[in-house]
C-alpha cells in the first residue's frame, strides 16, 4: 500500500477536547507500519522508523540500562503516553519508566511515571521533536529528554524541566559524547549513530 501523506492529520478539534481526542484514539485503527499520537488538539499519524534507526535505539538502550533508578525499566518498543497538565499523549522512541506505569490493562501509560524519553527526528516529524515535544516534555516534568535529529546529526540533551519547560540543555555532534543528568548521571556516546554510509531511500511500491 502506498501511503500519500506522511503525516495525516486525524482531527482538528480544539485542545480543551483532550478527553475525547483520548477516547477516540482508543478506538483509532492505526495502519501497520504507523504510531498515533495527541499533538497540538491533533491526532497524528506518523510512520514507523528508518531501519538503522532502531540500531541507534538499541545502542542507547544498552548504555542506559545499566543506570537506570530502581523500579524503572528501558524499551524502544511502541507505547503511548498521556500528559493529561498538558494536553498531549506521545509515543516516544525510548522510554523509561517505573515497572508500575506498565502494570494496567490499558494502552494509554501514565507519563508521570517516566524518567527518560528519546525522539529521533525523522522529516515527517521533526519539527514537532525540535518545538512542541522540547516544551511539553519539559513542562510535564519528564526528568531527561534526548532529541536526537537523525537530519543535522546533533544529540542534544535537555534537564532541569519546570512549568516553563526545560532550564538546561547540552548538545553534541554524532560521534561524541553526550552528558546525561540525574537521574541516570552517566555518558552517552553516540558513536553509530550516524546514517550509514551510501544509504538510499527505499520505495515502497503498491503490489
Amino acid at each position: 500500500m502506498s501511503v500519500m501523506l506522511e503525516r495525516p492529520t486525524i482531527s482538528g478539534t480544539d485542545p480543551r477536547h483532550f478527553e475525547e481526542l483520548r477516547k477516540a484514539l482508543e478506538e483509532l485503527s492505526v495502519p501497520v507500519g504507523f504510531k498515533a499520537e495527541i499533538i497540538r488538539g491533533n491526532i497524528v499519524v506518523s510512520p514507523w522508523s528508518k531501519a538503522y534507526y532502531l540500531d541507534v535505539m538499541d545502542l542507547v538502550c544498552e548504555q542506559l540500562r545499566p543506570h537506570l533508578p530502581q523500579e524503572h525499566r528501558i524499551s524502544s518498543s511502541p507505547a503511548l503516553y498521556v500528559f493529561p497538565g498538558v494536553e498531549r499523549a506521545y509515543g516516544p522512541d525510548i522510554h523509561a519508566a517505573h515497572r508500575r506505569t506498565r502494570l494496567t490493562t490499558s494502552n494509554q501509560l501514565d507519563g508521570d511515571g517516566l524518567s527518560f524519553v528519546a525522539e529521533l527526528t525523522s522529516p515527517s516529524t521533526r519539527d514537532d521533536d525540535l518545538t512542541d515535544k522540547v516544551e511539553r516534555y519539559g513542562k510535564a516534568g519528564v526528568p531527561i529528554y534526548l532529541l536526537l535529529d537523525m537530519q543535522e546529526e546533533p544529540a542534544t540533551v535537555y534537564w532541569s524541566p519546570t512549568v516553563k519547560g526545560y532550564e538546561s540543555h547540552l548538545t553534541a555532534p554524532f560521534g561524541k559524547t553526550a552528558r546525561v543528568r540525574a537521574p541516570f548521571d552517566c555518558d552517552l556516546d553516540t558513536s553509530g549513530f550516524q546514517a550509514p554510509a551510501g544509504a538510499e531511500e527505499v520505495v515502497d511500491h503498491e503490489r
